[in-house]
Parts: C-alpha cells; sequence; structure tokens
C-alpha cells in the first residue's frame, strides 16, 4: 500500500507538470485534512508551431529556436521542430498501386512513403541545452510548416522565431512570428476583405488525425455571409491555407476573424500582404478581456489604425490612449471608441507616437461595464512606395517570465510598458548562437508609461541571440520587440510581443493520511 500511493503521488504530480491540473485525495481522507500550499512545478512537454514561411521564390528564413536557462524540469531532453509533412500510409499505397499488378507503381509508391516518413523524422533545429539558440535556415517557396515538440529541461519557456526576408516582388517584406501553441480558439482582429490585401489564414495540425476547423469573419456591419468557412478539415501532420477573400464576396478594409475547431486542435496565424505596404504575420489577439495592452508601436510610425471587437451579446465603450515616454495621454480626437456587439470597429491614429515609442491600452469608459474585447494594430513605417506593414496584436503580461528569439547585434527594440503600478525587469541577452556570453540588465519602468530600449548584447556576440524578460517587482509588465532589418531604402520591420511562457504550472498539494503511509 505504501509504495502504490507514493506512486500515485509521483504520478499525479507528472501530470500537473504536463497538463497544468492534478489532484490527489488519499483513501479515507476527511474533509478535516490539512491541505499543504499549492506549488509551481516546471512544464515537462511544450508543443510549437511555425507556418510555411512564404510562397516566394526570394525567400529567407531563419528560424531560432531557444530554452531559456533556469530552474527546468527534471532529466535531459531536446526540443525538434520537424516539418509537417503527412505521414503516408505505404500499406495502404502498395496495395491501391498492387490492384494495379504493376510493380514499378508498387516500388515508386514504396519509395515515395519511405521518403515521406524521413523527411517528417528529420528535425529542422534541434535545442539540447537552455540558454543557447540554435538556428537553421531554409530558402525558396518550398520550405514547410514546422511542428515541434520539447521534453524535460528544454520545455519549460521554449519558444522559436521564424523571420523571412523577402526582397522583391509582391511579397515583399520582413515577415516575423514567434511560433504558436496549438489551441482550439483563435482571435484575429485587423484581417482584411479588401482589394488590396491577400491574407491567407494558416491552420497547421500537428497531430496523428485530421482536425475540423471553423472559420467566422466579422465585419464593421456584422457576421460577414461565407458558404465555405466551416467544417475545414486539417488533414494529420498537415497545413492548410485558406485565402480570406475566397470565404466571402464582401469587401471590407477592417475585419475580425475567429478561428475555432470541432475537433483536434491546430495552430494559427494570418500571413497578410499588403500591395502598398509589403507583408508579415498577424498573430493571434489575446482572449476577450475588459482592458488591453497592445506594446511597442515604433517611435517613427507613419500609420497605425486599431482594429477592435466585442463577441459579447453588448456593446462595448472603451477609453483610448497612449502609454508614452513620459506619461499615458489619449489621442486628439480619438479619446473613445464605441465597439457595437458582434460588429468590428477601427480608428485611425495616423502617426500617433509623434516621434517617440509608445504602447496603446484600452480601458472600459465604465469600470463597471467592463465588456470582453478583442483588439490589433496595423502599424506602416515609411511613406509612398518605401511602406512597410506590421501588426501588434493584444497581449498579455510577460508575468514570470517571457522570451523572444532571433535578436541581432543591431536592429532590436525592446519595448516594455506598464499600465499600472511602476515595475522593475530583469532583461537577460542569452549567449550567442554561435559563441558570446550572456548579459543581464535591470530596467524600471514607470507606471503609465513605455520604455523602448536598445537591448543588452552578448559580450563577444557570434551569429544571433535571445532575449528573456522576467518581472522582478510592482505592477504587470507587457513587452515587445522591433526588429528592423531596412532593405533597398525599405524600413523593413516586425514586431513579436512577449507574454508570459507559462513555463511553470501550478500543482495543488496532495492531501496525505500519514496513517495510510505508515503501513
Amino acid at each position: 500500500m505504501k509504495s502504490t500511493y507514493l506512486s500515485l503521488i509521483a504520478g499525479t504530480v507528472a501530470l500537473a507538470a504536463v497538463t497544468g491540473f492534478a489532484a490527489l485525495t488519499a483513501p479515507g481522507e476527511g474533509d478535516a485534512a490539512e491541505a499543504k500550499p499549492a506549488s509551481r512545478l516546471p512544464v515537462e512537454r511544450s508543443s510549437l508551431l511555425c507556418p510555411a514561411p512564404s510562397g516566394s521564390d526570394l525567400a529567407d528564413t531563419l528560424y531560432t529556436s531557444f530554452t531559456p536557462a533556469g530552474k527546468g524540469a527534471a532529466g535531459a531532453g531536446t526540443a525538434e521542430l520537424k516539418p509537417s509533412v503527412p505521414l503516408v500510409d505505404d500499406e495502404a499505397d502498395g496495395d491501391d498501386a498492387a490492384a494495379e499488378k504493376d510493380p514499378k507503381k508498387i516500388k515508386k509508391a514504396e519509395e515515395a512513403a519511405k521518403k515521406a516518413k524521413e523527411k517528417a523524422e528529420k528535425p529542422v533545429v534541434t535545442v539540447k541545452e537552455p540558454g543557447k539558440p540554435v538556428t537553421a535556415e531554409a530558402s525558396g517557396s518550398d520550405a514547410p510548416a514546422l511542428v515541434g515538440t520539447a521534453h524535460g529541461r528544454t520545455a519549460p519557456g521554449w519558444t522559436a522565431q521564424q523571420t523571412t526576408t523577402v526582397a522583391a516582388g509582391d511579397a515583399r517584406g520582413l515577415l516575423g512570428v514567434s511560433c504558436t501553441a496549438p489551441d482550439t480558439d483563435f482571435w484575429f482582429p485587423a484581417v482584411s476583405t479588401a482589394k488590396s490585401r491577400q491574407d491567407y489564414i494558416h491552420l497547421t495540425n500537428p497531430d496523428d488525425s485530421a482536425a475540423v476547423a471553423d472559420i467566422e469573419l466579422y465585419g464593421p456591419e456584422g457576421a460577414l455571409k461565407s458558404d465555405v468557412g466551416e467544417g475545414i478539415t486539417v488533414p494529420p501532420r498537415s497545413t492548410v491555407a485558406m485565402l480570406v477573400t475566397t470565404l466571402t464576396s464582401e469587401a471590407a478594409d477592417s475585419v475580425t476573424a475567429h478561428v475555432t475547431t470541432r475537433t483536434g486542435r491546430v495552430g494559427a496565424v494570418v500571413g497578410v500582404a499588403d500591395d502598398k505596404a509589403g507583408s508579415d504575420w498577424l498573430p493571434a489577439a489575446a482572449d476577450p478581456k475588459g482592458t488591453l495592452v497592445m506594446p511597442g508601436i515604433p517611435a517613427d510610425a507613419t500609420s497605425v489604425q486599431l482594429v477592435a471587437f466585442a463577441p459579447g451579446e453588448d456593446d462595448a465603450d472603451v477609453k483610448v490612449q497612449l502609454l508614452g515616454k513620459t506619461a499615458a495621454f489619449a489621442p486628439a480626437g480619438n479619446d473613445t471608441l464605441h465597439i457595437k456587439s458582434g460588429m468590428t470597429a477601427s480608428i485611425d491614429l495616423k502617426d500617433v507616437t509623434r516621434g517617440e515609442p509608445g504602447s496603446l491600452r484600452l480601458t472600459p469608459v465604465q469600470s463597471s461595464r467592463a465588456t470582453p474585447i478583442v483588439a490589433a494594430l496595423r502599424v506602416v513605417r515609411g511613406t509612398g512606395a518605401k511602406q512597410e506593414i506590421a501588426f501588434i496584436p493584444a497581449t498579455g503580461p510577460v508575468g514570470e517570465r517571457a522570451s523572444v528569439a532571433d535578436n541581432r547585434a543591431k536592429g532590436s527594440t525592446l519595448s516594455l510598458s506598464a499600465p499600472g503600478a511602476t515595475a522593475k525587469v530583469k532583461v537577460t541577452a542569452s549567449a550567442g548562437s554561435e559563441g558570446g556570453e550572456q548579459v543581464v540588465k535591470t530596467y524600471t519602468v514607470k507606471g503609465g508609461t513605455t520604455l523602448a530600449v536598445d537591448p543588452p548584447v552578448p559580450s563577444g556576440l557570434k551569429g544571433g541571440y535571445a532575449l528573456t524578460v522576467e518581472t522582478e517587482s510592482g505592477g504587470p509588465v507587457h513587452a515587445a520587440r522591433t526588429l528592423a532589418l531596412p532593405e533597398g531604402g525599405v524600413a523593413m520591420f516586425t514586431v513579436q510581443t512577449l507574454p508570459d511562457d507559462r513555463g511553470t504550472v501550478v500543482v495543488p498539494s496532495a492531501k496525505q493520511d500519514l496513517s495510510v503511509l505508515s503501513d
């Protein structure tokens, strides 16, 4: 009995580290049993999905995978990103070929199945130890989506960045995205069905069974009619890219897309190409809340558009504030926004930052009526033919810790915003991917402001590096990293937010009847 019960405790703790939930009650214990405080343990497994980088033959992609150093899960482990390639059933293919009585076709099918399996099982990039990023490169339009899993000490806080440069053509731009965890529900404010935009919703299925997804679109007047947005099948270990303009015949500049799954789970992200302003990725926004923060608007932004949506039954009235370098203030003429239920609302904030970096905060006009909303920013740098687009979705705070990979010796800007009380954060620049030692620096962010800094760079840096932000004291901090890589006179840039990496989970204590353990 004693060994059985101890094994049950160990199994419960392990389950909690993977799933984030566990509970254990000893046989015969009553309500009066005293519970020990819950504890936090590092997760033992993490999953990430990266979309297919680009349809351009001119695309050059850099993958950067990283797990922050620190208190990790026990034992060894690796974090691997592999191609999202459908597994071919060689037996089924062989049966089909055999039915045709053609040995050559049978052999060809078997070879195709073997190659598909080899490709699917060969990692593109592998992290073997925390604290040092690992990179890989790909070129052209045939680079696949990636699916990955981290185990053991590489799981807590694992992150991966996909950065693609397209120097010319319709897809010109710097496209950056932090690879996402699979889920069942995603909100994308700021998509568009306008003729000047080509938006693709990328759905990637990491599992060995098919997923079925639905896509709903909401414009300024409400739901957009669509006959093909329901029941989208995403085959196992595969990616499906849906062109938004094929889902509806209604054109609208500002649209909110809602992706859900009926069965299975997917990774979802939107690839945006604008005829006048280049291309980038639009990640999913934070879940609906009454108060939202969108950090990291560049100081030299020439155009900022806010897009928001109220998914519930109630309208929302929110205050719009820019958290600037020294104080928070309302943009002239746009201090509030009314968002009708089920309709997408937008504001053109123009060059709202006026030469200083900032972040946008939305709060309810009436604190007693905090209607949940989702929101994102469409940000443009440059003018005329040299415009470049990026997106900043509403994001959660850094929390205990958050990381972003693929930083360069030059071109990175870290934005830290404290929407409430003043806060102190620690920023760690990791070791370089090809050499260099980590550097640590602390920053104090005044409440109601945004602090934009050139982040610390590892000493003796070779290659790229990762940044890890940890809250040390004070109020919540929202963070974003801007990566700027000018190309041909165009101010190419991309912005990634840094929400809490959820590297630990709360494990409820096990109420123990000590008389059981004494048997």
